[in-house]
């Protein structure tokens, strides 16, 4: 996930967000199909990148720049599956990036109320 929300000059990264909370908060609020397509699409990311780079290692061994070339062709495949299951996969982190409080800053946009956790039935 991190791959897709690289840090730059001028907006943080997805690492900069406290993706490793909101994935164990994510999972225990998810439905077990979607979880399982999150780690399927995981699993397609990180074994693809034969496909995409011609390089026969797991994205997690590529050095950054290779990682940052496999994340832009696999996110513009036209494989429909594998779209989709990169659609899967940048999902949940979108949500991360996007509730930061420092990335609504940088879009001029008010930081999210605390969660109020009122909505959940079980």
């Amino acid at each position: 996930m991190v791959a897709f929300y690289p840090r730059t000059e001028a907006l943080p990264g997805l690492a900069d967000t406290g993706i490793d909370a909101f994935l164990r908060q994510f999972r225990g609020e998810t439905t077990f199909t979607m979880w399982l397509g999150v780690v399927l699409a995981a699993l397609v990311f990180h074994l693809s990148p034969l496909f995409t780079v011609f390089v026969p290692l797991p994205a997690f061994f590529l050095p950054a720049s290779l990682r940052d070339k496999h994340a832009q062709r696999i996110g513009n495949t036209n494989l429909y599956l594998v779209k989709q299951a990169m659609l899967v996969l940048k999902l949940p982190a979108g949500l991360c990036w996007g509730r930061d409080p420092e990335v609504r800053k940088r879009f001029a946009m008010s930081a999210y109320a605390p969660d109020p956790e009122t909505w959940r039935t079980t």
